[in-house]
């Protein structure tokens, strides 16, 4: 049963719209002001809220603020309900991030179709989307009722990159988002000395160079193809407005893309810390999993032993060295720049 809060100061509409929404068979909480309202749904987490705005101690604007600072409140779904109508003030409700906007005089049957709209899409938008294109079209659908899907893929440039062939450079500023289609691409880093630091990896289906769209800032790395790829290109306006038309969607948005975040901190922290058979072990193992999601046992890695020592973050030598370690143990075969992975499981408790 969905839980519904209603924050009210006027007792007669309140217990109405009370009674009409138990009668739908929702789960109803009340509060005669802004204040107690948040304190309600604090404890009850309800699904949706409908909040009157002109109220004493606190009024709806700072009802909405105060749900916006609380990571357990935030992605609430929020129904303004006001006797006003003024452009200004519906203008106001959704650009501080309401999903709607009901005005007194109203039917229970306009109150009861909102709700049930706010919902659905509030379900929809916290389920988990995959990545690439079809996530962001889900998303989107989710928030606008709009199919985007046939709009993101219609007359996208698509541009072909030759193996080693550089997709942007560090310090740049960008004016695309990258969707990589076909192939496999590397951002990286270089010290001073000219070392190269693998900062990520990408397959088919994943977005490339959003961060520095998202943050308007220049790249702080490059991206080099791995092997020959098809990159589709969405220029910047076009994905700065995507983004930019509602909060939830920039959140989930950011969600999507950011997925790996979590993992490459824990990469670099085993940079810096790992043995050196760990290092190689768990280079050997994202590569697998990203790659052979569907654990092929004719899959794989065909990589330049400087780029594995990239991502290692060890030297050539050392991984050489390893690898044929890893070799005369029965854990990998080796065939000129290709290694055929034999024990994996024994390489994933290596990185335990």
């Amino acid at each position: 049963m969905d839980k519904i809060l209603l924050i009210e100061d006027n007792t007669e509409i309140r217990e109405n719209m009370a009674e009409i929404l138990e009668l739908a068979n929702y789960e109803v909480f009340t509060a005669e002001n802004g204040k107690i309202g948040v304190e309600q749904a604090l404890e009850h987490k309800p699904d949706l809220v409908i909040c009157d705005i002109m109220m004493p101690v606190l009024d709806g604007y700072g009802v909405l603020h105060l749900f916006h600072k609380n990571h357990m409140l935030q992605n609430t779904a929020f129904i303004f309900l006001t006797a006003k109508a003024e452009r200004s003030e519906i203008r106001k409700g959704m650009e501080l991030g309401a999903d709607d906007y009901i005005t007194k005089p109203f039917d229970g049957t306009e109150l009861l179709n909102a709700i049930e709209i706010r919902l659905k899409k509030a379900k929809m938008l916290r389920q988990d989307f995959p990545n690439g294109i079809e996530g962001v079209d889900g998303l989107v659908a989710a928030s606008a009722s709009k199919d985007y899907l046939a709009e993101l893929k219609e007359n996208r440039s698509i541009n072909k990159y030759k193996k080693k062939q550089l997709i942007y450079s560090e310090g740049n500023h960008p004016s695309k988002l990258f969707y990589l289609i076909k192939g496999k691409i590397k951002t990286y880093r270089k010290n001073e000395d000219g070392k190269e630091l693998i900062v990520d990896l990408y397959s088919e289906g994943d977005f490339i160079g959003y961060m520095p769209l998202l943050e308007d800032k220049i790249y702080s790395d490059s991206a080099e193809a791995l092997e020959d790829s098809e990159i589709a290109l969405i220029p910047k306006a076009e994905f700065q407005q995507l983004v930019n038309n509602n909060p939830w969607v920039m959140k989930k948005f950011l969600g999507i893309l950011s997925k790996n975040v979590h993992e490459k901190e824990s990469r670099l922290l085993g940079i810096a810390y790992d043995s050196l058979r760990k290092k190689v072990a768990e280079t050997l193992v994202t590569l697998y999993r990203k790659y052979n999601p569907d654990r092929s046992d004719s899959f794989y890695i065909d990589l330049s032993r400087e780029n594995l020592a990239a991502i290692a973050g060890v030297a050539k030598e050392s991984l050489i060295r390893t690898l044929t370690d890893f070799k005369d143990e029965g854990i990998v075969s080796l065939q000129n720049s290709q290694i055929h992975i034999l024990k994996f499981a024994k390489l994933e408790n290596m990185c335990n």
